[in-house]
């Protein structure tokens, strides 16, 4: 007999056997349970379906969320970068790219992007998205943003793309 076709003589038997020996395995301290389709339905009653978000988010017009954004640019440009470049807190035309993209059982998000420009006269997208109850102690809403062009260490390459919908 070749040794290949000992080796499919041998899988043969483990496959045949699989069955019989799952039957006899210990079921180390898990349960299954079958549900009626009624209880699996009526999931509203269950905690883990308990969604505590409300949706409601910043606009992206909203001139608090711009200057955070440009507040955070300066800051991180400056102690990490050490560069002094800043963003104008004027950001223009801000368009919402989405609201809740990836569905509603995720956290609500909203995706916005705009026009402004550095102190270097350089006019750019900023990208952002703010998410719900994502900011400090999970109470703000969180900000996570983008502008193309310094995008240095390439969080959301390429060009910004990973901070759109």
């Amino acid at each position: 007999m070749t040794p290949l076709k000992s080796l499919a003589f041998v899988l043969a038997i483990a496959g045949s056997a699989a069955p019989a020996l799952a039957a006899d395995a210990p079921a180390y301290g898990y349960r299954t349970q079958t549900y009626e389709r009624a209880v699996v339905s009526s999931h509203s009653k269950d905690p883990a379906y308990v969604r505590p978000y409300s949706g409601v988010l910043p606009v992206c017009h909203d001139p608090s969320v711009h200057s955070r954004i440009a507040s955070s640019f300066a800051a991180r440009e400056r102690e990490y970068w050490h560069s002094g470049l800043v963003l104008s807190s004027a950001f223009y035309h801000p368009v919402e790219l989405g609201y809740r993209s990836w569905g509603h059982s995720f956290i609500p998000r909203r995706f916005c992007e705009a026009t402004t420009a550095t102190n270097d006269g350089v006019t750019r997208k900023v990208y952002w998205l703010v998410a719900e109850k994502q900011g400090a102690f999970s109470t703000a809403p969180g900000i996570d943003w983008c502008v193309t062009g310094l995008d240095r260490n390439f969080a959301y390459a390429p060009d910004c793309k990973m901070a759109q919908p």
